[in-house]
């Protein structure tokens, strides 16, 4: 199920509070940060936040460059990008002025708040999502029904701790600030509860002015049939190793990558690697483990393109080197064509091997790319 880019966006005290508990918002950002997240705003499909949000700060969650606007506008975008509030129970101000200043807005509720919204008057698209709020039936809702392709997601941090908790967020934007608040009734950015294992990926720190902007991406696989927003950036490694591939007229150029449950890479290799004529991707990445790590048991394999079921280069095909490895969840981009073994079904093969096995398609044009020359 193809969700959009969540991008989670907050400023934050460097003792990690979001505000005081004053009755003034406390300015975290400087101009230059200001400035960054009016860009992020420009560049989004939809700017997120929570109930408690609207409430607290009266957002307008405007683009406010005007430049930036027209640049939209050019590119057959709406001026501004959709608002979306997010409440369960349907109660909030009809006269915030997050409802009456941008362009289309829509609450994201469930059917007894979709109800108490409507009466209040909220001027906003007010969609029901069940009895109760799942942020799956969200992201899901606003891909495929609003065209939600990037997310920003601006607060609380309640929304920001289960977005993260459940593995939606595919990067974090940190803006740390050179002040101390130090009151334990203020609000925090993250709350208590289990989050992934290990370490998150640093892709980005820049200074901006006193404020240093951190970028994280998520790095856990999902677990079984549920797709993390990690498993789209590590697929995406994978095809991006496909396109390292010496060129073959009889062999797909595929990548692949093993990543351990709490996203340590493991290993990763892709096909003719090393100047080897038939190694393929998963093969390659696998002999760099070590089979008798226990990680491997709990590791995802990445392939941009399913595992073979059938080779005649070598004896194992790569489906039977995966389950020998112990390895019991596979994710890839495109299914193999039958462009050199007719009727070729690697996932069956690691099905009946006990393997959960997904298929990501948003990613299929990507593992593609280096094998136009095979299928046209």
């Amino acid at each position: 199920m193809p969700l959009p880019y969540v991008l989670l966006s907050a400023a934050v005290s460097l003792d990690g509070y979001l505000d005081d508990t004053g009755p003034e918002r406390l300015l975290l950002s400087g101009p230059e940060d200001f400035d960054r997240v009016d860009g992020e705003r420009a560049s989004a499909d939809a700017i997120l936040v929570g109930a408690g949000t609207i409430r607290a700060d009266n957002p307008r969650l405007l683009v406010n460059s005007a430049e930036r606007r027209a640049a939209r506008i050019a590119a057959g975008k709406p001026e501004f990008p959709l608002k979306v509030a997010v409440s369960g129970s349907g109660e909030l101000d009809p006269a915030a002025p997050f409802w009456h200043t941008g362009g289309d807005k829509v609450l994201c509720t469930t059917e007894r708040g979709a109800a108490r919204a409507r009466a209040l008057g909220i001027a906003a698209d007010v969609v029901a999502l069940g009895a109760e709020l799942d942020w799956r039936t969200v992201l899901a809702y606003l891909h495929d029904e609003r065209g939600v392709r990037r997310l920003m997601v601006e607060g609380g941090g309640s929304v920001h701790t289960q977005l993260l908790r459940q593995r939606l967020a595919d990067e974090l934007q940190l803006a740390l600030a050179p002040l101390l608040v130090g009151d334990p009734d203020a609000p925090r950015l993250f709350g208590p509860g289990a989050y992934q294992d290990g370490r998150l990926r640093l892709v980005e720190t820049r200074r901006l002015g006193d404020v240093v902007l951190m970028r994280y991406q998520p790095t856990a696989p999902g677990t079984g049939a549920t797709v993390s927003a990690a498993d789209r950036h590590w697929l995406a490694l994978a095809c991006d190793l496909a396109a390292q591939c010496p060129p073959s007229e009889t062999a797909f150029s595929v990548g692949a990558v093993v990543v351990a449950a709490d996203g340590t890479e493991l290993a990763r290799g892709h096909s003719r690697e090393g100047g080897d004529a038939v190694v393929h991707a998963e093969e390659a990445a696998l002999a760099k483990t070590d089979p008798a790590d226990p990680r491997l048991t709990t590791a995802t394999v990445y392939s941009s393109l399913e595992p073979c079921a059938r080779r005649a280069s070598r004896p194992a095909p790569c489906a039977r080197l995966i389950l020998d490895a112990g390895v019991r969840r596979v994710v890839t981009a495109w299914r193999e064509p039958d462009t050199f073994v007719p009727g070729a079904d690697g996932s069956g093969v690691l099905a009946a091997g006990g393997a959960a096995v997904l298929l990501l398609p948003e990613l299929e044009a990507r593992a593609k790319a280096p094998n136009r020359h095979l299928t046209g």
